[in-house]
């Protein structure tokens, strides 16, 4: 799965790859332990719907990732994990590696994100890629987003995400679509080959069609998939966007 998913954007200059959703489970009851594989599967169903219209991932907690990773066909799933800490493998307590996610079955981490916001984004970005996973920082604002995009080392993915429409009812593609097209054009500008989100808001197949519209390879979303009454058909429709 892991090189499907660099494969597509390695490729990305002679085919147009399928943009990815990544469903940020957070730590929801509704997406916690038996829940978690509830929800993952409800994901996998979505998928199967969508005949690979898209690319699904789930970011899961790290409690979560090994009984997720059992239970979904990773050919439809992808797993991540929320974050990964910066200490290595050996003398230290209380901390989540990167060799623990991967041995789990993640095949990606997220960084940085709104709610675990770090300081010390490349060395974490190292220490993934030297795991072997995938990497996605995610961006507050276009100082973030250019920041992680001018890296040595750069994560794969830059997940544009304002903090104060997470949650919300309206979505970053239509709140402010002028952050979105500028954080494109200074990502790429820096580095062509990372693949950038949008985040924050997003609830309907509108707002991933704008998202996509406004030079976006994808979205990172939660509550309007988690907390859905029926999380596939939440799922399944805001695909339709695509």
């Amino acid at each position: 799965m892991i090189k499907f998913l660099m494969n597509a954007h390695k490729n990305s200059q002679m085919q147009e790859p399928r943009p990815l959703v990544i469903v940020n489970f957070k730590t929801y009851r509704e997406a916690t332990g038996s829940n978690s594989v509830k929800l993952a599967k409800a994901c996998e169903a979505a998928a199967k719907k969508v005949k690979g219209k898209a690319k699904i991932a789930v970011a899961v907690q790290a409690t979560d990732v090994s009984r997720v990773a059992s239970a979904v066909d990773t050919k439809l799933i992808s797993v991540f994990a929320q974050h990964i800490d910066a200490n290595g493998q050996g003398k230290s307590t209380g901390f989540v590696t990167a060799e623990a996610v991967k041995e789990a079955g993640a095949v990606g981490t997220l960084l940085n994100h709104a709610e675990h916001k770090i300081t010390d984004i490349a060395k974490r970005i190292e220490i993934a890629k030297n795991a072997g996973l995938i990497v996605v920082v995610c961006a507050a604002n276009l100082a973030e987003a250019k920041s992680a995009a001018a890296m040595t080392l750069p994560p794969d993915y830059i997940a544009v995400e304002p903090p104060e429409l997470i949650g919300g009812k309206v979505s970053v593609s239509k709140a402010k679509p002028e952050l979105i097209a500028d954080a494109v054009a200074e990502i790429k500008k820096a580095n062509s080959r990372i693949a950038v989100l949008c985040g924050a808001g997003i609830g309907s197949s509108e707002d991933v069609r704008k998202a996509l519209e406004l030079g976006t390879e994808g979205v990172l979303l939660a509550s309007s998939v988690v907390l859905a009454r029926e999380p596939e058909s939440a799922l399944a429709e805001l695909i339709k966007g695509i």
